[in-house]
């Protein structure tokens, strides 16, 4: 599954409104933690058939801190949001950001 990135609060409104299972995962290009917890993030949808997307929190704050809000959770980065018919169902950041993590969420 291809995984698209986020770069409006509109693209990540569409994303966040579509019916079924997604992820999203919010991403700093600056922070090894960051780095890690995307290449499981990336190995997790890789071998699934999951919608995923990405926001890059450093170059498009705006649609970051617009999730912080719309889920009323505290940003982090790297963070994982679980969404099921638009709502979170399972969120996560930093080290428990596995390709384990991921699949457990996924299918509990």
């Amino acid at each position: 599954m291809k995984m698209k990135q986020l770069t409006s609060i509109e693209e990540m409104n569409e994303f966040v409104k579509q019916s079924g299972t997604h992820f999203l995962f919010k991403h700093s290009t600056t922070c090894p933690i960051s780095a890690k917890a995307y290449d499981e993030f990336q190995a997790f949808v890789s071998d699934s058939d999951t919608s995923a997307s990405v926001v890059y929190v450093i170059e498009h704050r705006i649609v970051s801190n617009q999730i912080a809000d719309d889920f009323d959770i505290k940003h982090e980065s790297p963070q994982v949001f679980l969404l099921e018919d638009g709502h979170v169902k399972w969120h996560t950041s930093h080290w428990k950001i596995t390709k384990n993590a991921l699949g457990e969420a996924f299918s509990s």
